[in-house]
């Protein structure tokens, strides 16, 4: 990895001002927001659909695919959704890194949202874990308010483990640990050979996610580099062989397994998260057996996802409409690779980012939820707009300044 010459200054402080305003926003609302499939949380449709899942299915559908923001008017209550909770944690703690002037204000942040955190889990369980603050309902099962799932409780446990390694405080390692007694003993495992393992969403599901398999594998290989736990690795090592086994020729993934488990093909910001996993399994354990996949992987994600502008795409095959998360995604993936794989994806890292700052950036520090072709759409979802973005300027900023530093620098 070679070094940069020069850090863009500039656009490094921007990106600071940024991420305060960002940070500003969720406080003053107290980290309570609207959620992308929250429509349950409204009593008036939560009464009309009777409790049947194809009705709340359908109604969740018609408000989150909605040109504008009808929660208001249909009474869905605001929540605090313990996965923002996860994402501001983790926005606040390397930014911690990034922007050393601001340490002690984002470190107590983060210590609270944390705390939070650990309150509020869901209990019942074998481990810490956590689930969405809404009754999730979709087309493989419909979830009650607050029922633990793979991907809320994963984006929590990184923040937990971030804080651990920065603060070295134990209670977060124990945190941690704590949460592979719930991936080994609540979800369901359903492909379990020598060389490969699956498993479920949630607890009593048969559907299998192709992200959450990479999600899992860093969950335990980030446990077992603090804990010595070689068992966890050999587990890590067979959920990302699963993972490795289902991309295709070109590159890609599916969402699901089968493929056509689910509607959803090539698209972005899965896409993306599953070459994070796959790049911080092999930093976590040091085996670059699959790292010829992940480089495969970027190309396509860099070549088939993205606009020339740095517009994330809403799959390989259609443009529009354009995601903040799918941005916040980008920007989070190639800064990513800029700092553990090749420093030179600083500037794709930035492009993207630049392009969600200008397109989607709100006047009060927040974000808006996506640009289509007809213009904004301005909902404001709390832990898909402002969470994840947090998360990218703090991954950009510690990536830019990684680039002007020797190499070695940690």
């Amino acid at each position: 990895m070679t070094s940069m010459d020069t850090i863009d200054t500039t656009a490094l402080q921007r990106y600071g001002v940024v991420l305060r305003e960002v940070f500003a926003y969720a406080r003053a609302q107290d980290y309570a927001g609207y959620s992308k499939f929250d429509a349950m949380n409204s009593p008036l449709l939560n009464a009309l659909s009777l409790g049947i899942s194809p009705v709340q299915w359908a109604m969740t559908q018609a408000v989150y695919r909605a040109p504008i923001n009808v929660r208001p008017l249909l009474g869905v209550r605001k929540g605090v959704n313990p996965k923002a909770m996860g994402l501001f944690a983790l926005g606040y703690l390397l930014g911690s890194r990034a922007f050393p002037q601001e340490r002690d204000h984002f470190i107590a942040e983060a210590q609270s949202l944390l705390e939070w955190l650990s309150n509020n889990r869901a209990h019942g369980y074998h481990g810490m874990s956590c689930g969405y603050n809404y009754i999730w309902p979709n087309l493989r099962f419909t979830a009650p308010a607050n029922f633990p799932n793979l991907v809320v409780t994963g984006n929590v446990i990184n923040a937990f483990l971030t804080g651990y390694e920065l603060l070295n405080d134990s209670r977060y390692l124990e945190i941690a640990r704590s949460s592979i007694n719930f991936v080994l003993n609540d979800l369901n495992t359903l492909i379990d050979t020598p060389e490969e393992r699956a498993i479920s969403y949630v607890p009593g599901s048969k559907w299998i996610v192709l992200n959450n398999q990479g999600l899992a594998a860093v969950m335990l290989a980030w446990v077992a580099r603090h804990t010595g736990e070689t068992h966890l690795v050999e587990l890590a090592r067979r959920h990302i062989r699963f993972l490795v086994n289902q991309q295709t020729p070109e590159g890609a993934w599916f969402y699901a397994y089968p493929p056509n488990s689910s509607p959803v093909t090539h698209d972005n910001y899965h896409t993306g998260n599953v070459l994070d996993w796959l790049l911080l399994y092999r930093e976590f354990t040091g085996d670059a057996a699959f790292h010829a996949a992940y480089v495969r992987g970027l190309a396509f994600y860099e070549q088939h996802l993205f606009l020339p502008d740095g517009a994330p795409k809403h799959r390989h095959n259609v443009d529009s409409p354009h995601d903040v998360h799918s941005s916040a995604q980008g920007a989070i993936t190639f800064a990513r690779a800029a700092l553990f794989h090749d420093v030179s994806y600083v500037p794709l890292a930035q492009k993207v980012l630049e392009w969600g700052l200008a397109n989607l950036r709100a006047p009060d520090g927040g974000f808006y939820y996506m640009k289509g072709r007809w213009g904004v759409n301005r909902t404001r979802l709390m832990h898909w707009n402002e969470g994840l973005m947090s998360v990218a300027l703090a991954t950009t900023a510690l990536a830019m300044q990684k680039a002007g530093k020797p190499q070695g620098w940690v």
